[in-house]
């Protein structure tokens, strides 16, 4: 995964959000918190994890689909950035 390499603190960032994200879910369920609190707080690291999803998709489509070496026609960089924005939005 090398496109991740370059990326690798912005990403590493986005884990470590999501791992307190995820420590404060177990918090709230060990200490019989209110459902729509548990809820908000399941919703905010399902929204983080398909953000970090999309950023990883992306890097992956954008390195090896056009890797350098060769330059992408217009059509294939349309087709590119259509499918990375149909990806960021399920993913919302």
């Amino acid at each position: 995964m090398a496109h991740t390499i370059a990326d690798k603190t912005k990403l590493l960032h986005r884990v470590r959000r999501i791992r307190g994200q995820v420590e404060a879910i177990e918090r709230d369920l060990e200490r019989d918190a209110d459902c729509s609190e548990t809820l908000h707080a399941i919703s905010a690291c399902r929204g983080a994890m398909d953000a970090l999803m999309a950023e990883v998709v992306e890097g992956h489509i954008r390195y090896h689909l056009f890797d350098g070496s060769n330059k992408p026609t217009a059509s294939q960089s349309r087709a590119a950035e259509d499918l990375i924005d149909a990806l960021k939005t399920y993913l919302r």
